[in-house]
C-alpha cells in the first residue's frame, strides 16, 4: 500500500512476534487483493482488463460498493475514480486492513494495543493510561513534520480512531473536486469511532475543501482539525477536547 504499519501491544518476545504476524498476515491478503503497488493483484488485473470487476473476489468487491457508498455519502469529494479511469481503493481498504488486524489481535487475546499504517491509527485500551483515559496520539505539523502540532485522546469506544490525510508527505494525491483547483487544506484529521469513517471524511474534505469540512463534520460524529494552506487551523468544537499542542 505504499506505506509503512506499525503495531504496538505492550508484549515483548513471542507475544509481540504473534502480533506482528496476525497484522502482516492480514495485510498480506490485502495486498494481494487491492494493491496497485503490486502488479499481480487483482485490483492491477482488473485495471489492466485482465480481470473483470465482476469475477474478482468478494474482498475487492466488497470494498469497492463500499467505496461507492461513500462517494454518495460525501456527495462525490470521496471517490474509489482515478482521472484516468483506474479504480483506487486505497480510500477505504488500508482503514478496512487496520480495522481487521485489530480483530486479529483482539482474538489473539491483546487486551490493549494500537495500528499504525501511513496516517491512520486504531486503538483498543481496557485500563486507562498514564495521562487519562484514552490514549493520546500526536498530529504532526505539516510545516515542519519534526514537531507535533497537537494531540487527541482516543477514548474507545467513542472515539478510538484518527485518521490524517494531506499532500505534505505525497504530494498532491488526493483529487479535488472538479475545476476546484487545489486544496486549501495542507493536512485534515478526523478522529472518530471507526477507521473507516475517519478516513474517508479526512480525504473527502480535503478534496471538497471548507463546504465539505462544514457539511460532512455537521453530519458525523466526528471530530476534525484541518490545516489551512496559509497555516490557520480550523477545529471543531469536540477537537479541542483534552487535546492539547505540542510542548504545553
Amino acid at each position: 500500500m505504499g506505506t509503512v504499519v506499525s503495531v504496538r501491544t505492550g508484549s515483548s518476545g513471542a507475544h509481540a512476534d504473534a502480533a506482528a504476524a496476525a497484522a502482516a498476515a492480514v495485510f498480506a491478503r490485502w495486498e494481494a487483493r487491492c494493491s496497485l503497488f503490486d502488479a499481480g493483484s487483482e485490483l492491477s488485473r482488473v485495471g489492466r482488463g485482465e480481470l473483470a470487476l465482476v469475477d474478482a473476489s468478494a474482498d475487492v468487491r466488497d470494498a469497492y460498493a463500499l467505496a461507492l457508498r461513500w462517494r454518495d455519502a460525501t456527495d462525490g469529494a470521496f471517490t474509489p475514480h482515478r482521472g484516468d479511469g483506474l479504480i483506487d481503493l486505497n480510500g477505504v481498504v488500508k482503514a478496512l486492513a487496520v480495522e481487521e488486524a485489530g480483530e486479529a489481535l483482539d482474538h489473539a487475546g491483546f487486551a490493549g494495543w494500537s495500528i499504525g499504517a501511513g496516517g491512520d491509527v486504531l486503538v483498543s485500551t481496557t485500563s486507562p493510561g498514564p495521562d487519562g483515559p484514552g490514549r493520546p496520539v500526536g498530529i504532526v505539523d505539516p510545516t515542519d513534520r519534526s514537531t507535533l502540532l497537537a494531540r487527541i485522546d482516543l477514548e474507545p469506544p467513542h472515539r478510538r480512531a484518527v485518521a490524517t490525510s494531506g499532500s505534505v508527505e505525497r504530494g498532491d494525491h488526493i483529487w479535488t473536486m472538479p475545476g476546484a483547483g487545489p486544496s486549501p487544506f495542507l493536512q485534515v484529521s478526523v478522529a472518530a469511532a471507526d477507521l473507516v469513517t475517519a478516513d474517508v471524511l479526512a480525504t473527502a474534505i480535503v478534496a471538497g475543501g471548507r463546504a465539505s469540512l462544514d457539511d460532512l463534520a455537521d453530519r458525523h460524529d466526528v471530530d476534525v482539525l484541518a490545516v489551512a494552506r496559509d497555516g490557520a487551523l480550523l477545529a471543531t468544537p469536540g477537537w479541542p477536547r483534552r487535546a492539547t499542542p505540542a510542548g504545553a
